[in-house]
C-alpha cells in the first residue's frame, strides 16, 4: 500500500525538469528517498531507465509515476502540476520483469547487468559478427551472420526492437522478442516469439577477429565472448500510470501507429 504522505522526488539536470522540480517542491511535501514509499519522476524515457537502474543496483525497489519533460516519454504520464495526489491514488500499477544479462569476455571476465527494455549485441568493427544462439538447451542458429541482434521485453518492444524489425509484444504476453540486426546470413531468419522463461545464449565466433559488445538498456561491455540472457522475476518494478495513459495500452497502440 502506498503511503501518499510518502512521496520522493527525482528530476532530471535538464533546465525544463529541474523549473518543474522547484514549482512541485513548493507544491507538495515530500521525503527522502531512504524513507519514501513512491518516487515521483521528472524527465524522459532514459531517465526513467537510470532511476529504475539506480533502484535495481541498490535493492530499494519503489513505484515510479514519471511525468515527461524530455523528448519521448513512453514510459511517461503528461506533465501537470496540478492534482498529483488525486492522480497518484487513481494510477493504473504496471509490473515489468528486467531481463538478467550475464556476460563472459574474451579475457575472462564475468558482468551480470539487469536490462529494462532489451540486451543487444553489436559487431565493434567494420566485420560482420557471427554467432551461435541457444534457446533453451537447444543449438537453433549455428552462425547467424549479421551485424548484431537482441533480446526484448514487452516493455522494450517498441524501443530499438521494433526499429530493427522486431514484433511488438503485448505487455502481459510473457514472451520476449529474439530479433536480429541486419542479418546476412541465414537471409531469411527474421527472428522469433519465445516464451519468457526460455534462457538465450549467444556465443561470438571468432570473437577476437570480430570483436562485439553487449549492451544492457545503456550499460555496454565490449569484446564479450558469451552472453546469457534470462528473465529476473524476483526484482519485478511498478510503474504507475494515469488510467488514460497506461503503458499496456499504449504498447497495444503502437501496433496501429503509421505516424
Amino acid at each position: 500500500m502506498i503511503d501518499f504522505g510518502k512521496l520522493a522526488l527525482l528530476a532530471s539536470p535538464t533546465p525544463q525538469a529541474e523549473e518543474a522540480a522547484v514549482e512541485l517542491r513548493k507544491a507538495y511535501d515530500w521525503v527522502d528517498l531512504a524513507d519514501a514509499s513512491a518516487v515521483v519522476a521528472l524527465g524522459g524515457d532514459g531517465f526513467m531507465l537510470q532511476v529504475l537502474h539506480d533502484m535495481l543496483d541498490s535493492g530499494h525497489i519503489l513505484p515510479v509515476f514519471g511525468m515527461n519533460l524530455g523528448t519521448f516519454g513512453f514510459l511517461m504520464n503528461d506533465w501537470r502540476e496540478s492534482d498529483l495526489t488525486t492522480r497518484l491514488r487513481a494510477a493504473k500499477a504496471i509490473t515489468v520483469s528486467p531481463l538478467c544479462m550475464k556476460v563472459v569476455t574474451i579475457g575472462g571476465q564475468c558482468f551480470t547487468s539487469p536490462a529494462i527494455n532489451e540486451v543487444s549485441l553489436l559487431r565493434e568493427t567494420r566485420q560482420t559478427a557471427k554467432l551461435e544462439i541457444t534457446v533453451g538447451t537447444r543449438v537453433v542458429i549455428p552462425e547467424l551472420v549479421c551485424d548484431g541482434v537482441l533480446v526484448a521485453t514487452p516493455a522494450g518492444s517498441t524501443a530499438y526492437n521494433f526499429s530493427a524489425q522486431g514484433p511488438i509484444l503485448p505487455l502481459d504476453s510473457g514472451m520476449l522478442a529474439l530479433t536480429p540486426i541486419s542479418p546476412f546470413r541465414p537471409r531469411r531468419w527474421r527472428g522469433a516469439i519465445l516464451p519468457e522463461r526460455t534462457p538465450v545464449r549467444i556465443r561470438v565466433l571468432d570473437a577476437a577477429k570480430r570483436p562485439v559488445s553487449a549492451v544492457a538498456d545503456q550499460r555496454e561491455y565490449r569484446d564479450v565472448e558469451t552472453v546469457e540472457v534470462n528473465i529476473d522475476r524476483s526484482q519485478a518494478l511498478t510503474l504507475l500510470f494515469d488510467p488514460e495513459h497506461a503503458l499496456d495500452d499504449r504498447i497495444a497502440m503502437e501496433q496501429f501507429a503509421i505516424g
